[in-house]
């Protein structure tokens, strides 16, 4: 069953500019040509938002994307990160001084791009749904893979895996001719039917994957130093003309937007604790989803249960662990 209910946004005062659009975590508000973005401390399993939040969530999803796009150098969206540098779109810089504390560490102003219905979802490791597809046809996402893999192994390479990426409900998987034909239909019903959209999207689809395994490739190498390991991981991208004038085959490069690299879009594990041949201990919401599967009694078609105050101190403090031994520095909200 599906989550329809409305949610509440982090901030209810700031509705007074714009009503915003609220995602599973995010709250996104349009200021004409620029999005104003709040990350909240929401929490979401199996689909549904769940009815209690992790204080300061949202705090280390913002921070850990901004240190992968410094780290990585990405090419993105971000125009600024700093509350007192947002300009002052319908008054929302007024409305904002008034809640510097509650948004400090939470905000980014970004421009608004087309973005590619697509999950680029890139993997390292054979974990999750990967793992149960492999089991089956030992495969993932129509890439076959060697035999006798056990669950959690390292694989010979990473492997992009994208699916669909689903306003509500399930993203589906898709086989590299599935992604390409995916990309086709988007660009006719995004810039009108063409014939040259197919072998466009087929460019596409390469240029997406080459982005997103490099964006993988070198932070799970930069976090490894760190004793971490990234076992798999998904990214956005849009498109933009890369000159001035509009997108075209012959006009056109991405950009990274959304998260990049945190806990929520990636399986974060112990290095130390590795262990391939069973589940590894992680760094996200996993003991939120073993709750509600083995303790709760949930049966995942109705409203969630509220989660007991010891599974959301321990969750929150698994992101902020998470984030101090990767960026070395002490989370400013302790």
């Amino acid at each position: 069953m599906e989550d329809t209910r409305e949610r509440t946004p982090f901030l209810v005062s700031l509705q007074t500019i714009c009503k915003p659009r609220c995602g599973k975590v995010r709250d996104i508000y349009d200021v004409g040509d620029q999005l104003f973005i709040v990350s909240s401390d929401r929490v979401s399993a199996f689909d549904w938002v769940l009815p209690n939040v992790i204080p300061d969530k949202g705090r280390v999803l913002q921070l850990m994307t901004g240190y992968w796009h410094d780290r990585l150098q990405t090419q993105n969206d971000v125009i600024t990160t700093s509350i007192s540098a947002m300009p002052g779109h319908n008054g929302l810089l007024d409305c904002l001084s008034d809640s510097i504390q509650s948004l400090a560490g939470r905000t980014v102003l970004v421009n608004k791009l087309q973005v590619i219905p697509l999950e680029c979802v890139v993997r390292g490791y054979l974990a999750g749904s990967g793992w149960k597809e492999y089991q089956q046809s030992q495969s993932v996402c129509g890439i076959d893979l060697p035999a006798d893999l056990v669950e959690c192994a390292q694989l010979p390479e990473p492997i992009f895996t994208p699916t669909t990426k689903a306003d509500t409900g399930h993203d589906e998987p898709l086989t590299p001719d599935g992604a390409r034909a995916h990309l086709w239909s988007w660009l006719n019903e995004t810039l009108g039917t063409n014939s040259a959209h197919k072998p466009w999207a087929t460019e596409l689809f390469t240029t997406m994957s080459q982005v997103a395994l490099d964006l993988y490739t070198r932070g799970a190498a930069l976090a490894l130093e760190k004793e971490l390991i990234i076992a798999d991981t998904k990214f956005e991208l849009a498109l933009v003309p890369r000159d001035t004038g509009r997108i075209s085959r012959l006009n056109w490069e991405l950009r990274v937007v959304d998260e990049v690299l945190t806990p929520d879009s990636s399986r974060y594990w112990p290095g130390n604790e590795y262990a391939p041949g069973r589940p590894q201990n992680s760094f996200d919401k996993q003991l939120v989803r073993d709750w509600l599967a083995d303790e709760a009694g949930w049966d995942k078609n109705s409203p969630p249960p509220e989660l007991p105050d010891e599974i959301v101190t321990r969750a929150r403090e698994r992101y902020i662990e998470l984030y101090e031994r990767l960026t070395k520095d002490d989370f400013a909200w302790k």
